[in-house]
Formats: structure tokens, sequence, C-alpha cells
């Protein structure tokens, strides 16, 4: 049974209760209001010197192969068709950037799926370093969202990915991906497992979303994060 807290102390509880939830409140209509906008494509990169030398603020996404970016992107802004999806693993080769149509908020940048073993060595080679001169090289990248499927958790190529992020010392946060496919048990189990992976990684937020884009589940929370990181 739950033990009730004297009147005095659950009295003086209130207050604080109140104000994280009008915090939270404002976080989450921060993150509507920044995604309500018209989004829009800038340009596709496949060299570092082909982006923008200054700019706003950008968050990146980041993931292996068919781990559903596109799509979370698309459900994201609102946009069916911002960011094209394949059926094809490894489609993504190059940095494709979007933003609002009116220059408020930050550039979201969609970066090439990693883990694709069929993809030539060359491109690979090239994805690899285009991927790694932008994360190491570039001062308004405020964070990465890793992808991750969460029918799977971390991978072994997702852990690398994150000990390249270490290594930039690049903030970067985990995002679950298709978390309707499974099980609530299943939901918690994943999430435990990847905040146990992040466990101790330097460049890693403690915080792991769960997300769905079919079912629009943990979006909003998505949505905040970017929004509070962006004023900051």
């Amino acid at each position: 049974m739950t033990a009730l807290l004297p009147p005095t102390e659950a009295g003086e509880n209130e207050p604080d209760a109140a104000a994280a939830a009008a915090e939270h409140a404002a976080r989450l209509e921060a993150g509507r209001l920044l995604f309500a906008g018209e989004w829009g494509y800038l340009r596709s990169c496949h060299a570092i010197d082909q982006l923008p030398a200054t700019g706003p603020a950008e968050v990146a996404f980041a993931g292996r192969s068919n781990v559903g970016k596109s799509s979370l992107l698309n459900a994201l802004t609102g946009r069916k068709q911002l960011a094209r999806w394949s059926n094809t693993p490894g489609r993504t080769r190059a940095l494709n950037l979007f933003a609002r149509t009116d220059g408020v908020g930050p550039v979201v940048v969609d970066m090439p799926g990693y883990g694709y073993a069929k993809a030539p060595k060359v491109e690979v080679a090239a994805w690899t370093k285009l991927v790694f001169s932008y994360l190491r090289g570039r001062p308004n990248l405020r964070r990465v969202y890793l992808l991750i499927d969460a029918r799977h958790g971390p991978k072994p190529v997702d852990v690398e990915a994150m000990g390249v992020m270490d290594e930039a010392a690049v903030s970067y946060q985990a995002v679950l991906t298709k978390a309707d496919k499974i099980g609530k048990a299943a939901q918690r189990e994943v999430v435990a497992a990847t905040e146990t992976a992040l466990r101790r990684r330097a460049a890693a937020h403690p915080d792991v979303l769960l997300t769905s884009s079919v079912k629009n589940e943990g979006l909003d929370e998505l949505r905040a994060a970017i929004a509070t990181l962006v004023a900051e």
C-alpha cells in the first residue's frame, strides 16, 4: 500500500508538482509550435564543403539503414514526403538538409544510414568520411538523435556509432523507433537495455525516447526536446 504524506508535506509538494506540470506543458507547446510551421527540403551535401559555412543550429538524425529515419522525420514535421523513404537499404547517401520555410528554428540533417553491408566499399568509405567530417567539424551541431529499432535494441554497429560520437565529443540521444511493433513489457526491456548501453558514455544524453511514427507516439516529447535544445 502506498503511504499517504502528512498534510503539511503534501501541501509543500503541491506547488512543486504544479510547477513541474506547467513546465512540461510549456515544453510540449514549444515543440508543437516549432514543428507546426511549413518544413521543406534545403539541399543534399555529398561532401563537407557543400554544407553552408554558417547558419542556425543543426540537429541530426542517424541510424542503421531501414531503422525508420525517413518515416520519423516525416511524422515529426507533418510532411508525408519531406524525407523520401525507400525499401532499398543504404539509399540515403548524402547529408540531406531540411528546415522551416520561414527560417525559424533549426536545420534538420538526415544522415546516411550505416550498417548496410551490401553497399560498395568505395561508397561506404565515402559515406564514412563524410559523416566523420560532419561530426567532428560542425560547431553549430547541437545534437545527434541516434535512432535504434525498438524490436532489436542497440546492435554492435549502433554501439560503434556511439563510440564515434563519444570520440567526436558530439552530444547524442537515443531514440527508439517502431515501438508499435512490440508490447509494453518488451518496450520497458529495450529502454532499460539502451540505457545500460549509454551508461558512462561521456557524450550521451541519459534519457531514451520511445517513439512510433505509425501511431504518433513519443513524437511530442521529441519535438519538445528539440525545441528546448535550440532555445538554449
